[in-house]
């Protein structure tokens, strides 16, 4: 039998209509978290895994995503911190291993300098560049992680940084149109390029987002743009996901790895197959359906913040 009624979410709010099944329960509204549980089903490790693959190297913010998804699937405790430590392992494995003929001649550029035999400079300055762009997202997630997530982890703030990104997005496509790039890679801009993925500490903005629009306003191709930018998350991904790890060991509960696991694939298949289409998309077209579509997510996250 079914039966609809309406449900307290615990704190004396009504969360909406619900369906009652047998054994189970879940509301009908754009109020997704009436409740939460601790455990996950195989439905949960796709989609989550689809949407860590999709989102993390598209500029459209797997934090504003993962804010949907998370309150529609209501997963917390130790799965959570699990499954946010392994998709980000299988993002950056998935980068690494599309990029892997870049990342063999960087390594063998670094074993070349360290032997003082001749090296390429075009690939030596990549390696630093890419080196010292790391460092700006570093040094500040050290010092504002905290304060951040224990702030700036709100549904309401979420939007709001979508929305900036946005209009950061469009004035970037402004700026390109007008003062076409000029010039290659340097020191200079990798640094510059660096500061603009520390804005991706913001939930909500989007890193490769950031870096890419970085990398256009510094002189950059957008394609030159795009490439920097998924090289420069394989550190910052990774480090991530190391955090996230000595996190999770620090949690109780109890955490099924054979669902975050089944995650982790899709995610890492996904990413792999976003990369490769989204490198040709960005020869050909511009960052306006980004635009469009943070403006529309933005609003979205809006309006779960303000019913919730």
């Amino acid at each position: 039998m079914i039966a609809s009624g309406m449900a307290n979410d615990g704190v004396g709010g009504v969360c909406g209509s619900i369906i009652y099944l047998p054994d189970y329960s879940f509301s009908i509204s754009w109020r997704f978290a009436c409740y939460t549980r601790n455990t996950m089903e195989l439905v949960d490790a796709v989609i989550l895994g689809l949407v860590q693959g999709i989102t993390e190297f598209l500029p459209i913010s797997s934090t504003g995503h993962l804010v949907l998804a998370r309150e529609w699937l209501a997963i917390t405790g130790a799965n959570k911190l699990a499954f946010d430590a392994v998709l980000h392992f299988a993002t950056t494995a998935a980068v690494m291993l599309y990029f892997w003929n870049d990342l063999w001649r960087l390594l063998q550029v670094a074993l070349r300098k360290l032997g003082r035999l001749p090296v390429d400079q075009k690939d030596m300055t990549l390696l630093y560049a890419l080196m010292i762009g790391t460092v700006p997202a570093v040094v500040i997630g050290v010092l504002l992680e905290p304060y951040i997530s224990e702030n700036l982890r709100t549904s309401a703030f979420v939007a709001v940084v979508l929305l900036f990104a946005s209009i950061f997005f469009l004035y970037t496509e402004w700026r390109y149109s007008v003062a076409p790039p000029q010039g290659q890679l340097t020191l200079k801009k990798g640094l510059q390029i660096g500061f603009f993925q520390a804005l991706a500490l913001l939930p909500g903005m989007s890193r490769s987002g950031a870096t890419i629009a970085g990398g256009m306003l510094v002189g950059l191709t957008r394609i030159e743009a795009t490439r920097f930018s998924f090289l420069l998350a394989i550190p910052i991904t990774l480090g991530v996901g190391i955090k996230m790890t000595l996190d999770l060991m620090q949690t109780e509960g109890e955490v099924e790895w054979g669902l975050i696991g089944i995650g982790a694939v899709v995610a890492f298949v996904t990413a792999l197959i976003v990369i490769h289409f989204f490198l040709a998309f960005i020869r050909k077209y511009t960052l306006w359906p980004f635009v469009w579509y943070g403006i529309i997510l933005s609003a979205l996250v809006g309006y779960v913040a303000f019913i919730s």
